[in-house]
């Protein structure tokens, strides 16, 4: 077996394959064809990255998308709006002996190849060797759907359980009305967008020019990527009022493990209780009485707000194999 590459403009050609090797190894929904090819048709760069494959073409034993940085230096393909780095690869295979073979079909020459940022659930760490070494990403969250909500609800601290008790009595004595929204229809998603954007652009993010725009390539990846899923029954946008007020927005997709919160955003003018706080319970509650998927992702840095959500807690972490053992040491 040996490595095949193309050019990463090339990949809907292959999205066949990629899917069946993300159902044999792990059926992840950030693996998922529907959010790769949007990611591929509004980040990547076709003169520059790479489609890589390992095997037979029509059933490859290892695929990912690859991208060159500095001299000597390709990675994972991964926009920041992906969590997890581009590399699927079936559980047998040898990681250190695919990178060693991926190094001699790369353009000389090649130092160093890195895959970035995996889930020790979905891809083993790689023991250290002479030539391959692994890196400490962050520590992300999830929650386990064992039980009712009402059971995972009453394992939350004291704390948080009076908290939004107290957020929520207080609006009801202004004569507040909460809703959660949940839109999951293909034709949605591009309101749903430009609603998460006015409200993120209100806030930090707009000073450091990250916000979600209609117009801007991330939101339009955004809107793309939830209508594929949507279209298929695997997208979620929550959002949260306050009477007729949009306060809170998150954006989800899903599969049958798992769904992943990709990006939150709140009314940051409002004080006096906390908009995300109150949405995530209620959505929390949707997806636990509806039994939805088996767990919830969170797929970023562990912050102290995380853990009085959720007491699971793992490690991500980097790949690197480089070419001289020297380098490694």
């Amino acid at each position: 077996m040996t490595w095949t590459l193309y050019p990463i403009s090339e990949f809907d050609r292959f999205t066949q394959q990629w899917d069946a090797l993300n159902q044999q190894t792990g059926n992840h929904p950030l693996l998922d064809s529907d959010f790769v090819v949007p990611l591929v048709a509004h980040f990547a760069n076709p003169s520059n990255d790479k489609l890589a494959i390992y095997g037979d073409i029509a059933n490859p034993e290892v695929i990912t998308l690859l991208i060159k940085k500095k001299f000597g230096t390709w990675e994972t393909f991964q926009p920041s709006q992906a969590p997890i780095g581009l590399w699927l690869q079936q559980k047998h295979i040898s990681t250190e002996n695919v990178l060693a073979e991926l190094k001699t079909k790369l353009p000389f020459p090649t130092l160093l190849l890195s895959i970035t940022q995996q889930d020790p659930d979905f891809f083993h760490r790689p023991a250290k060797s002479s030539n391959i070494n692994t890196l400490d990403y962050i520590k992300t969250a999830r929650v386990t759907l064992n039980g009712s909500f009402d059971d995972y609800w009453s394992a939350r601290g004291k704390n948080l359980r009076q908290n939004l008790r107290r957020q929520r009595n207080r609006l009801e004595r202004e004569s507040t009305l909460t809703e959660l929204k949940i839109l999951d229809h293909a034709d949605e998603m591009e309101q749903a967008i430009i609603d998460y954007g006015k409200m993120e652009s209100s806030g930090w993010k707009n000073e450091l020019g990250t916000a979600v725009n209609i117009n801007n390539s991330q939101g339009k990846f955004y809107r793309d990527m939830l209508a594929n899923f949507c279209n298929k029954k695997r997208g979620k946008v929550f959002q949260y009022f306050y009477d007729a007020q949009l306060v809170a927005t998150d954006l989800c997709i899903f599969n049958e493990e798992c769904i992943v919160i990709l990006k939150t955003t709140y009314d940051e003018s409002i004080s006096t209780s906390s908009p995300a706080m109150l949405m995530r319970q209620d959505a929390f509650n949707y997806i636990f009485d509806h039994k939805l998927t088996k767990r919830i992702e969170f797929y970023g840095k562990v912050m102290d707000w995380h853990t009085k959500w959720s007491d699971e807690i793992r490690t991500m972490f980097h790949i690197n194999y480089y070419s001289f053992s020297v380098l490694n040491r």
